[in-house]
């Protein structure tokens, strides 16, 4: 205010600090309180908010103090950029630049990033950036602009830890999809692939050595455990966040990897040997239902020249590829895509027909799966692309007596067969159902060998138009070799049954069969998948709400989890006598895992295939109680003995 002088008369104080303007009344409060963004959050008046949320940014960025609340700000930026990632309002007010100022903060200041509860910055900081970058290119490209790639590419490094790597990949990977964006990303090219690919093939690897895999909770890290659980949840929840985050983190890579295969860009790096390998491992599906994982960009590959030509060139990718087309699996139809479009490139052709032929002709009489109709149509031809011709280019006499067969079904017999009349298929009808028959009493008397020559008989006499009678026939048939312990032959069998099913794969007795036999051959992950989709079969052919799962199935799918669960190569690996690494001895605490993760499995692939409506519970047989005397433990073996040969008195 004004003074008076020594006349009485007011003068002006010259010295007098202004009035403060709104903003430097939010920046006091910030400096303060930063804990007032949530006030701000809730101011009515648009503009004013929008004023003071702009200088709440802005003096984010510069303030340098180890408040909690900053966190808790970041933590609040998090949840709304999660649920309205479309909203353009902190877009416009600068959010980006404030984003890039801490996660440079964090990436070039470690001091300041191990103070008080800095070190939670950065992982919230890059979640921002990824969910304002994932569905509008404007945001993507107003973040490019505030330099975010810079900083990702530091997290992508290393720089702190694999939490941070798997924001990082992730918002790159939104970067990295825009055709506006994409340049910018690739300006780090060759460094940015070789990272993520060597991200994605150790991940798993790192984070079971330096977080799931420590048997001291005191030794994990406490802001690790904190951003997985949310302080909720003991060291089971913890685990099961990080194995769902570790996957993540390995499909995020892998999309990453995706957006320049797509423009073929750095094949050359993304074809190695040793990670084309490494890809068939990389498994989707069940624990990121909607993410392909390797084989999706091993198909992206596959329309590449170059891809064909450095796939072809692996063995191990080519089996891999052909298991995944003779299996229950939802990307199924991607290792069928795979092997066509090899077949199809005659570069590439007769590197593969020797291996992929033996797996292709099971599965020529597929008429549909998925949005993909007449699919065993396609397949036919493509391997009969050149049939005279290739007589002269194959070797191997199993191929050529193969496509020999492959021939005569879907065209010699197919001509035959197209002039029959009603009366004479309904015939063949009756002949196929009394061949069946002694075929089954023949079985059931012991001669499995005999039965298997009377099944052959059926099928030679069975009418292709006859897809129900001839898929019982591949079942039963696959039944005898799984009693003679010929794995092989089962499976093509029961692909073969599981192809004339309507719809598709979905004859309860055949995935059984087929799960048994991969089981045999040690496939642990086809052999789960089909053990799944059989006990799905299960309960959808029951009104009972209380469905049973049957002991000897619920035997098979613990098994298999175990031997397909997503770090038991990281254990493999880094199991040893350390103190700090878990090395698991009890069998009764190993048990019960592996009954909670079968349980979690179930739930969500019932959910996943939409067929577990009206079931209110399932309950599995108990395990037989140790401690029962030898007569009781007897009886159980023998129910269970009985249980297995119900399934096989219906063929």
């Amino acid at each position: 205010m004004d003074s008076l002088n020594k006349k009485g008369k007011m003068t002006p104080n010259f010295n007098t600090t202004p009035p403060k303007t709104i903003n430097d009344m939010v920046t006091d409060q910030m400096r303060n309180n930063p804990c007032c963004f949530f006030c701000i959050m809730k101011e009515p008046d648009t503009s004013l908010r929008r004023s003071c949320l702009a200088t709440c940014f802005n003096e984010m960025s510069v303030i340098n103090r180890d408040d909690q609340q900053h966190v808790l700000v970041l933590s609040g930026l998090w949840n709304i950029a999660m649920a309205q990632p479309d909203d353009p309002e902190f877009i416009s007010l600068g959010i980006f630049d404030c984003m890039v100022s801490l996660l440079e903060k964090g990436t070039n200041d470690r001091s300041w990033l191990f103070r008080g509860q800095n070190i939670y910055i950065p992982y919230y900081a890059a979640h921002v950036i990824g969910s304002y970058t994932m569905n509008k290119v404007e945001f993507a490209e107003k973040a490019v602009v505030a330099g975010v790639i810079p900083p990702l590419m530091e997290l992508l490094r290393g720089k702190i830890s694999w939490v941070e790597q798997r924001v990082a990949v992730r918002a790159l990977g939104h970067l990295a999809s825009y055709e506006r964006t994409f340049e910018a990303v690739a300006a780090y090219e060759e460094e940015l692939v070789r990272l993520t690919m060597n991200l994605a093939s150790t991940c798993l690897d790192q984070v079971y050595t330096k977080f799931v895999g420590v048997k001291d909770e005191n030794k994990r890290s406490k802001y690790h455990c904190d951003l997985l659980t949310r302080g909720v949840g003991g060291l089971e929840m913890e685990n099961r966040k990080a194995e769902e985050w570790a996957s993540q983190l390995q499909c995020w890579s892998l999309y990453l990897l995706n957006c320049f295969a797509c423009k073929e860009r750095s094949l050359n790096l993304i074809c190695n040997q040793g990670f084309l390998v490494d890809l068939c491992g990389m498994w989707g599906g069940l624990v990121n239902h909607s993410s392909p994982a390797g084989v999706g960009l091993i198909r992206i590959l596959c329309y590449s020249k170059y891809g064909r030509q450095n796939i072809s060139e692996s063995k191990q990718v080519l089996e891999n590829l052909c298991h995944l087309s003779r299996s229950s699996d939802d990307w199924q139809y991607m290792g069928i895509d795979c092997l066509l479009l090899l077949l199809k490139d005659i570069d590439t052709r007769y590197k593969v027909i020797e291996i992929v032929t033996m797996f292709l002709i099971d599965l020529v009489e597929l008429k549909s799966l998925g949005d993909r109709s007449n699919l065993g149509e396609t397949i036919t031809k493509t391997l009969l692309l050149d049939y005279k011709q290739s007589k002269f280019r194959i070797k191997n006499s199993h191929v050529l007596k193969a496509l020999q067969q492959t021939w005569e079904l879907k065209e010699e017999r197919r001509k035959r067969e197209k002039t029959m009349s009603v009366e004479k298929i309904e015939e063949k009808r009756v002949l196929v159902n009394l061949i069946k028959q002694q075929a089954n009493h023949v079985f059931w008397l012991g001669d499995v060998e005999e039965a298997i020559k009377m099944y052959n008989e059926a099928l030679d006499t069975c009418p292709l138009k006859l897809r129900k009678e001839r898929m019982v026939l591949y079942s039963n048939r696959a039944q005898c070799y799984l009693l003679l312990r010929d794995p092989d032959a089962a499976i093509r069998d029961s692909t073969r049954a599981l192809c004339l099913s309507n719809p598709t794969n979905s004859h309860g007795k055949s995935l059984w069969r087929r799960s048994q036999a991969y089981d045999m051959k040690g496939l642990a992950k086809e052999s789960l998948m089909d053990c799944i989709m059989f006990i799905n079969s299960v309960t959808t052919t029951t009104t009972n709400k209380r469905v049973k799962i049957p002991y000897y199935a619920a035997r098979m799918i613990s098994k298999q989890m175990e031997a397909t669960w997503l770090f038991v190569n990281a254990k493999s690996k880094f199991t040893r006598s350390d103190d700090d690494y878990e090395i698991s001895s009890n069998e009764d605490d190993h048990q019960l895992d592996c009954d909670e993760m079968m349980r979690q499995m179930m739930m969500m692939m019932m959910e996943k295939k939409s067929i577990a409506s009206g079931l209110s519970t399932i309950i599995e047989e108990p395990l037989i109680a140790k401690g029962k005397n030898w007569r009781e433990m007897e009886r159980a073996r023998r129910r269970n003995k009985t249980a297995f040969n119900v399934m096989a008195r219906s063929m």
